[in-house]
């Protein structure tokens, strides 16, 4: 495993992070076989394990503290807040009001005193920056997280967001995490020119482009990823947009054959290639699938294999532009672009 600096906070962590969302119900990987996946990723030498409140509503958090209990000297501990926890509306969102509420019911769940990252899961619209970047700047100072990022923030919320932080002298957001992969690459025109400039750490998500890389899915196959069963739009392949996907996994894994890796490989080396990128997070239901995402820890893909993929899927294109998770919300509602 090798390891990077993650943004300016001196940490290092491994190229390779553990992502928990699939621990328990929502990903159906029950807690013994979870805890088994946390020691061999740690002993593999990978230590930034990333959770989230809302993932099973608090169960992935319980599950993750539980595994890393007598070993959390070893692990950078990353948990997220944002999305809603229960049907009361202010259960959700990034106002003082929650992030201290929820805070503490992450690390009550976790079993720690504190979590080294601490990030907003995407970004709220109705909280102004100084409200949500004066409660995680007074967070840290009591010594509940180190440091603390975003998540999935358009461009241009990343700069206002550093903006506010130096107006109002508070603590600025050190990392984000954005959706990144060979199928969709749309961070790579905004949001990494962004990081690079500012200096965050960069942890990606979902770089397998939820299944869409790993192997499984390739013409003239059933699709069995358990994603097609819980999202089944996304891997209809009778849309413009999944034909479109599916004829680059082909072409890519000729590309892959060609350079001897496996998809795996050639899906998450291209993404730590990027010099903007500090981790890529992979998401294993199974020890198997963790082995095999082990495998690509150390993969560096040459030159022509990463001209290879620019030629299949051009640098900032999105071949699923309906399934970015940072479109403005004025996009997506007709009534906030009309007078």
């Amino acid at each position: 495993m090798q390891y990077r600096t993650l943004g300016r906070t001196g940490v290092q962590v491994g190229t390779l992070s553990l992502g928990a969302m699939n621990f328990g119900a929502l990903g159906r990987t029950a807690p013994d076989e979870a805890t088994a996946i946390v020691h061999a990723a740690l002993d593999a030498g990978i230590n930034l394990v990333d959770t989230a409140d809302a993932y099973g509503r608090g169960e992935s958090e319980e599950i993750v503290g539980r595994a890393i209990a007598g070993r959390r000297d070893d692990v950078v501990l990353a948990t997220k807040a944002f999305l809603p926890m229960s049907d009361d509306p202010n259960h959700r969102g990034s106002s003082r009001r929650w992030l201290v509420t929820a805070l503490d019911d992450s690390l009550r769940r976790l079993g720690v005193d504190h979590v080294d990252l601490y990030q907003v899961h995407r970004w709220d619209p109705a909280t102004s920056d100084e409200e949500t970047l004066s409660a995680l700047t007074d967070l840290r100072r009591a010594g509940k997280i180190r440091y603390f990022g975003s998540s999935t923030f358009p461009a241009h919320r990343i700069v206002q967001a550093q903006w506010a932080a130096r107006e109002h002298h508070l603590g600025r957001y050190a990392t984000e995490q954005p959706s990144y992969s060979a199928l969709q690459r749309g961070v790579e025109a905004h949001v990494l020119p962004v990081t690079e400039e500012y200096g965050m750490g960069v942890l990606v998500w979902s770089p397998l482009a939820s299944g869409w890389l790993s192997g499984a899915v390739r013409a003239g196959r059933e699709i069995t990823t358990h994603r097609s069963t819980v999202m089944p739009r996304r891997f209809d392949t009778s849309t413009p947009a999944n034909r479109a996907r599916l004829d680059a996994v082909e072409r890519l894994a000729a590309v892959a054959d060609a350079a001897g890796l496996t998809m795996i490989q050639l899906a998450l080396g291209f993404v730590t290639a990027h010099p903007g990128v500090t981790s890529a997070i992979v998401g294993p239901r199974t020890p198997a699938h963790l082995h095999a995402q082990l495998a690509a820890a150390d993969t560096a893909l040459t030159a022509d294999v990463l001209d290879a993929i620019d030629a299949i899927v051009a640098p900032g294109t999105d071949l699923a532009p309906d399934e970015k998770h940072d479109t403005p919300p004025s996009l997506l509602d007709p009534a906030l672009r009309r007078r």
